[in-house]
């Protein structure tokens, strides 16, 4: 009877077996054959596979930007879980806080590149991380409205070093005129009027800088306000004499500015910053940033799950311990950094282990996000996988990293399963 019973046991268990076999034990066995061949496949190759490893440039950033992903993206989106859980806990709202929060679950990791490559776009108006960039630091250090004024033809100033400067000196009682062109009539700033000649002060130093429109002889007076031109209102004058600024004024709404006595002899200057660019926030998907960028966009995936696993394990957390360590005068935090954590271990590890194991395929994010002017720069082993297996042409290169990746894998899950028996024993 017993022997029935093991065949039987067997029939039902071959069909699972077969599958096993066919779609785990021999790819791996194949990927493990293969990384000892050369390129064509008909050639043993020994290591020389596994030597390109740390020796191929691409893989090798592949490999940093991995050690990197397993030891921010996990930590990070565990300890984001972990508040979430706690905070969420004592809220009415709390439920459907931790709905939107595990939402992004339900979206692919295609749809999720998709939408953090717009998310990232350089340009403020498509992207929303540099739309809030952006306006935090225009709020503390406004852009010029003239970035791209400059003097025209015939014109009194001359360049300085991304400002301008008048070429002769200015007196006391002489109009100073100091006409730009350049910014286009649609960006001239909301408080422009149309510009006036200064009136001569006898004791100060007067001028005007406005938008000089002059295209030729009869349409307007060249280096001369007209009826139709603004002036630049908030544009900076200085008076600078032996490389010293001795004076200083801002021009009015119709572009006019006085200098006081001080002025006199010295020679006029736009400040560079009059002229400065537009900030355009930070290039997030950049060599230097992309990186912490995908990585944001994968925990903005994963605190979700670590969420809802850690507060599962929050809800069958013993209450008396919380309540006697509030009775005994712990403070909030105490009882969240002495008890509540400690008691979550557990939890926590299941959670940042199974992290760590993603994060060691994670592919998709990477290749969709990345543009190609940094897609080596983001590099990660899933991708360089790909990349030697069908871009370059590298199988047996390919197979390596596959089998390389594989025995990193390995020691986390036999952490893992390790760990899940001993809480089975218990």
């Amino acid at each position: 009877m017993t022997g029935t019973r093991r065949t039987v046991a067997a029939l039902f268990l071959l069909p699972a077996l077969v599958l096993l076999g066919a779609l785990v034990v021999y790819p791996i066995g194949y990927s493990v054959v293969r990384s000892f061949y050369d390129q064509s496949g008909d050639g043993f190759a020994g290591f020389d596979n596994y030597q390109a490893l740390f020796t191929d440039e691409g893989i090798r950033t592949a490999l940093k930007n991995n050690i990197i992903w397993v030891v921010f993206a996990p930590t990070v989106a565990t300890a984001l879980g972990l508040i979430f859980a706690v905070l969420t806990e004592r809220v009415r709202w709390g439920t459907a806080f931790k709905l939107v929060v595990f939402m992004p679950m339900a979206i692919s990791m295609l749809a999720a590149g998709i939408i953090f490559r717009l998310v990232y776009d350089q340009d403020p108006d498509k992207g929303v991380a540099n739309a809030v960039w952006v306006g935090v630091h225009d709020t503390f250090a406004q852009s010029s409205a003239f970035p791209k004024a400059h003097p025209g033809r015939e014109s009194p100033l001359a360049a300085d070093g991304g400002g301008f400067v008048t070429k002769e000196p200015v007196r006391l009682g002489e109009p100073v005129g100091l006409p730009l062109v350049g910014v286009a009539p649609d960006q001239m700033p909301d408080g422009a009027v149309k510009a006036v000649a200064a009136q001569a002060d006898p004791g100060k130093v007067t001028g005007t800088t406005w938008q000089d429109f002059t295209r030729g002889e009869g349409v307007g007076t060249l280096n001369a306000p007209d009826a139709s031109e603004l002036g630049y209102p908030g544009m900076k004058v200085e008076a600078v004499r032996d490389g010293k600024v001795v004076a200083s004024a801002t021009a009015a709404a119709d572009g006019t500015f006085t200098l006081p006595a001080t002025a006199d002899g010295a020679q006029l200057r736009l400040p560079a910053g009059n002229f400065k660019e537009p900030y355009n926030g930070l290039d997030w998907l950049g060599p230097s940033l992309v990186t912490p960028a995908i990585i944001g966009s994968y925990i903005w995936m994963w605190a979700g799950f670590a969420m809802v696993l850690i507060a599962a394990g929050l809800a069958g957390m013993p209450r008396e311990l919380l309540e006697a360590a509030r009775v005994d005068g712990a403070s909030e935090w105490q009882v969240f950094r002495r008890v509540t954590v400690p008691l979550l271990a557990p939890v926590l590890a299941v959670v940042a282990v199974t992290l760590m194991i993603n994060v060691l395929k994670v592919f998709d994010l990477v290749f969709i996000i990345a543009p190609g002017s940094s897609q080596d720069d983001a590099n990660v082993l899933a991708l360089e996988l790909y990349r030697k297996g069908f871009s370059e042409d590298q199988p047996g290169v390919a197979s390596a990293i596959a089998v390389f990746l594989l025995l990193l894998v390995i020691p986390v899950m036999w952490f893992n399963v390790r760990r899940l028996r001993r809480e089975v024993r218990r």
